[in-house]
């Protein structure tokens, strides 16, 4: 899959409000289906969807543990996600000193007079 696909995909998997509650559950650790679920307005099955798509985009996955599967976030496609992600905020850290820097060189300079 290209770089830029992983990010798309990571981004369109993020964008529902309910995969991402999901995917949220998992930032203290590893939980099997069952404990992801608990307390959310969906079934435990339609969890199992979100958490299907989401391992589809590269951001969770996925181990067995005994009868069940137990899921975690895939560092790997956070990884990609977030190098993709930091690209903007180094160029928008430099547009702001180009533009903090420009600024200060065009401002009238004070002279005190007294």
């Amino acid at each position: 899959m290209a770089y830029g696909q992983v990010h798309a995909n990571a981004l369109s998997a993020l964008a529902d409000p309910t995969r991402r509650r999901v995917f949220e559950r998992l930032k203290d650790g590893p939980h099997a289906v069952t404990d992801i679920a608990r307390g959310l307005p969906v079934s435990r099955p339609a969890v199992s969807q979100h958490l299907k798509v989401l391992k589809g985009a590269g951001l969770v996955a996925d181990r067995p543990e005994g009868t069940r599967r137990v899921y975690y976030i895939d560092p790997h496609g956070l990884a990609a996600l977030r190098t993709w992600l930091d690209q903007f905020w180094d160029e928008a850290l430099a547009a702001f000193q180009a533009e903090a820097e420009r600024s200060a060189r065009e401002q009238p300079r004070r002279t005190d007079e007294g």
